[in-house]
């Protein structure tokens, strides 16, 4: 190597390589294991000690240029050892030239915990024998100490041919950092790749980086606030940073990261959210790598509590530490959205990003849209300057009606003007006749709500104008129910319901998109679904604080006080019909008598019926299915039929399917699949099964244990038995991963349905499921258990609700804890939510009569209880499970209308949610 190859950072390291390790090393019968273990210490040291800095506060950046140092000085290290004493070339010839080169990520000078090396062993031309030797001797080691690399090995010009054609290869080398090896081969390979991107036309490469973004977005998760977010993957994300970092780059490669094109395309206050949004992002990284003891880039629900433990989060009130948490994370991936739209303005105001749509390629297009200051700017809509709404505040309101009224998407510039503007907003705007009515013509009259609430939110102008929007604005519940934060969860759902009233969900909700065209008060409807959980992490429970919220809301808004009230009763009983009917019998009159009480009159009844459809709808994928679908609509009819004084009568499930029940009547037991039935069309998510058979004590209990030992994960199930003894089970079945049970295993399906006829004849022996796998996500949880009797719901049975961690084997075991205690299941209801199980029986004695307080129903509560609260074996857990944020376990108890003086309870209260 000649003289002229060496850097400063060479020179160091070559006093370590004159030790006596080194030289043992060479000396080595396996140079490669004595180099390894060598270097293990002073790698694993130097990591150690950037841990240490982590967890003593140090910044996410200084962490991950601490790591990145230590890779620098453990490559040198090894590069020396490599080139000069095992395969030494004291006066290279030119092809024996070669170079280390730092790139990607690595290259600017920063790594996770466990990232990749991403490496270039760049040579003159055509490989030879002694760079083969060197690339392979390093690879080795760092295999050999368990570090991932990513690594070519290029000569100048095959790296310049690539830079041409594949963008990928052009962003690693923006990058690109000389570590070690021949300096002059190095910086002449720079020199000339950067004079190559300065020629080069730099839109394509931006237009590339940014369709890479959207693609990886859709991989990650399209919505920013998904509660299980990817650091560095996902919307809003570290990538999306570095992705302006490349932009800049590529625009000026001879500036130090960028820095000349950030400081011209950013504001300082911009640029003081980037440093920020970047060193708190980092600083997660870095921790979720270490708690995880790998290169995790998702932030799972096993490992938010010790990150934000780590990242010296407590508790409030409430409110726990890992809410606060990823509160602050959504905020900052919110604030990383605004600076791509920033970015994006400056680039295309420079013509250096290429627009999609026709308007937008005609230059300097502005056309004038009846509002002073309001201008349609490249297909966009923008403003004349901040001073339009510091003239007029109500603007701001009006500026997102007009962008809906004339579908045009919010220029960055007019972006940034309305967060700028945010101190206009005062209690005297909230009030302002004119800014009030855009507001809720926006939310009841747009076209597309969905996405103009989304940009008012991304703006933090909804959180402005409605205070109570404001506090659940990034706000997340720790649990597996909710997939996103409240505040996306809430604008989708307002999303839902401009799609069902525009007929776009017809198919999935023939029954809602009847219904929504005969709501009288829609703008009430809308405003309800905005407010329903604003309530969420009160202290008095989300739905009282949610109604008392609602009621301050609308009074700002200038409702009357009879349309204040109808929102806040919807807002206050938002999980009524959801509640009832997956909780209760609703084919029992008194269950629909309880229920038409509390609604009241038909239009609160529909306005219900759109509310909970969306609401369930935008929980998260997979959450809405046809059997939720039936039940609601079911009870819903039976509701309308009473509101029209029809006789409500107590409905024989059986009379479904008489073929099947004749069958069980005749043959003693039988099981079929069936079909969907009156479910809504394209829902099909889990397998239906029944099984006619006689009644019996225990029976419920066998099939719930045939079903657990068969793995099938049960969704949903209603038990119905006829006065004759003929009893009728109907079960919602999905496999461990969650797709219809028996659809990857036709198979398995066939053997269930002969097991659970055994069962069903009392033919099968007793058999447990196998425990389960230990999930790490699910045991994150602390699941409180709770057990209410209600004894006022039905005349002729107690209504015994349980609520618990679920688990295979739950339902067996409660059923046959009721066995048991000798009272026989008339109806079942099975209903989940992410992590929790609610499970519904009425039940009677072995007489038939409904249980009478006492005693006895107090050892059931503590039997049931303690079912609920068995443990299933452990496994390596990242910190101790935090309590599961908590859907109100249940509401129908205190919502029914009272028609008596309560008894003696019998069981504990529900926790407030």
């Amino acid at each position: 190597m000649s003289p002229r190859s060496r850097r400063p950072a060479d020179t160091a390291d070559a006093r370590g390589m004159d030790g006596d390790g080194w030289a043992e090393a060479a000396a080595a019968a396996d140079p490669r294991a004595a180099v390894t273990a060598l270097l293990r210490q002073s790698w694993d040291a130097a990591r150690a000690r950037a841990a240490q800095r982590l967890e003593y506060g140090a910044g996410g950046v200084e962490v991950a240029r601490l790591h990145a140092a230590a890779a620098d000085e453990m490559l040198t290290a090894l590069w020396r050892f490599a080139t000069e004493t095992l395969y030494p070339a004291p006066n290279p010839t030119e092809a024996e030239r070669l170079s280390l080169i730092a790139v990607g990520g690595y290259g600017r000078g920063v790594l996770a915990p466990f990232s990749d090396l991403d490496l270039l062993f760049l040579r003159p031309w055509k490989s030879i024998p002694r760079t083969e030797q060197v690339i392979e001797f390093m690879l080795y080691v760092l295999w050999d100490l368990g570090v991932k690399v990513g690594q070519s090995a290029r000569s100048v010009d095959e790296c310049l041919a690539l830079a041409k054609s594949d963008m990928t290869v052009r962003t690693a080398l923006l990058e690109a950092r000389p570590l070690a090896g021949d300096e002059a081969l190095a910086e002449d390979f720079i020199a000339r790749f950067r004079a190559f991107v300065v020629k080069t036309d730099p839109r394509p490469f931006i237009a590339a980086k940014l369709e890479e973004r959207n693609a990886r977005h859709q991989k990650a998760g399209a919505v920013r606030y998904r509660v299980e977010p990817n650091v560095k993957d996902g919307k809003g994300g570290l990538r999306d940073l570095n992705t302006l970092f490349w932009i800049a780059r590529s625009l000026a490669p001879d500036s130090p990261l960028g820095a000349r094109v950030m400081d011209d395309l950013l504001t300082s206050r911009e640029r003081r959210t980037f440093e920020e949004a970047f060193d708190f992002l980092w600083r997660t990284r870095a921790h979720l790598h270490l708690v995880a003891g790998r290169a995790e880039e998702k932030l799972t629900f096993d490992l938010q509590p010790e990150v934000a433990r780590r990242m010296g989060w407590r508790g409030r009130g409430d409110e726990p530490a890992v809410e606060r948490f990823m509160r602050r994370y959504f905020l900052v991936a919110r604030d990383v959205g605004g600076l791509t739209r920033a970015l994006s303005a400056k680039l295309e105001a420079r013509q250096q990003k290429p627009t999609l749509s026709l308007s937008r390629l005609i230059p300097g297009r502005k056309r004038k849209l009846g509002v002073e200051g309001f201008i349609e700017d490249g297909g966009r809509l923008s403003v004349t300057g901040p001073e339009v709404f510091a003239a007029a505040p109500e603007k701001l309101l009006l500026l997102f009606r007009c962008a809906d009224a004339h579908d045009l998407d919010l220029h960055p510039d007019a972006f940034s003007a309305v967060s700028r503007s945010l101190s206009l907003v005062t209690p005297s705007l909230r009030r302002d006749p004119e800014a009030t009515r855009a507001f809720l013509d926006i939310l009841a009259q747009g076209q597309r709500p969905y996405r103009v609430l989304t940009l008012m939110n991304e703006t933090g102008l909804l959180g402005r104008f409605l205070p109570e929007w404001g506090r659940i604005v990034g706000q997340t519940q720790f649990n597996m129910y909710h997939a996103y934060t409240v505040d996306e969860h809430t604008l989708q759902a307002i999303g839902i319901i401009n799609d069902i009233w525009r007929g776009k969900l017809k198919a999935e909700h023939p029954n809602a998109s009847e219904v929504v065209h005969r709501i009288d008060d829609f703008e009430a409807l809308m405003l309800a679904m905005l407010l329903h959980d604003v309530g969420k992490g009160g202290d008095r429970g989300q739905l009282e604080d949610g109604a008392i919220a609602a009621r301050r809301a609308c009074d700002r808004l200038g409702l009357d006080p009879r349309r204040t009230e109808f929102v806040v009763w919807l807002v206050r009983n938002h999980l009524a019909l959801s509640d009832y009917a997956q909780k209760r019998d609703v084919s029992d009159p008194e269950t629909v008598r309880a229920f038409t009480e509390l609604v009241g009159d038909p239009e609160r009844l529909r306005t219900l019926l759109i509310l909970t459809v969306a609401d369930i709808r935008a929980v998260g994928p997979g959450v809405w299915n046809g059997w939720k679908g039936q039940l609601i609509r079911e009870l819903y009819q039976r509701t309308e039929s009473a509101f029209r004084g029809e006789d409500i009568r107590q409905t024989d499930p059986l009379a479904d399917y008489p073929q099947l029940v004749a069958r069980g009547r005749a043959e003693g037991a039988v099981a079929d699949v069936l079909e969907a039935g009156a479910a809504e069309p394209g829902e099909g998510s889990a397998t239906r099964v029944a099984v006619a058979a006689r009644d019996r004590p225990g029976l419920f209990a066998d099939l719930a244990e045939a079903l657990a030992a068969a793995g099938a994960d049960v969704v949903g199930a209603r038990v119905a038995t006829a006065e004759d003894g003929a009893a009728l089970d109907v079960f919602e079945l999905q496999d461990g991963a969650g797709a219809p049970y028996g659809q990857a295993e036709p198979r398995r399906l066939d053997r269930l349905l002969k097991a659970l006829e055994a069962a069903a004849r009392g033919q099968a022996g007793r058999a447990r499921p196998s425990p389960a796998p230990f999930n790490p996500r699910r045991a994150a949880f602390d699941v409180r258990p709770t057990t209410i009797i209600d004894l006022e719901q039905s005349p002729t049975a107690a209504v015994v609700e349980v609520s618990g961690a679920d688990r295979p084997g739950l339902l067996a075991d409660l059923a046959r804890v009721l066995a048991e205690h000798r009272l026989s299941i008339r109806s079942a209801h099975i209903a989940g939510f992410g992590e929790r199980a609610v499970d519904s029986f009425y039940v009677t004695d072995a007489n038939g009569r409904k249980p009478k307080s006492g005693p006895a129903l107090e050892r059931l509560r503590a039997d049931l209880e303690a079912v609920l609260d068995h443990k299933e074996p452990g496994g390596p857990r990242h910190s101790a499970p935090v309590r599961a944020s908590l859907r109100d376990v249940s509401e129908v108890g205190r919502l029914r209308p009272a028609r008596r003086p309560p008894s003696r309870p019998v069981s504990r209260a529900p926790e407030a949610g």
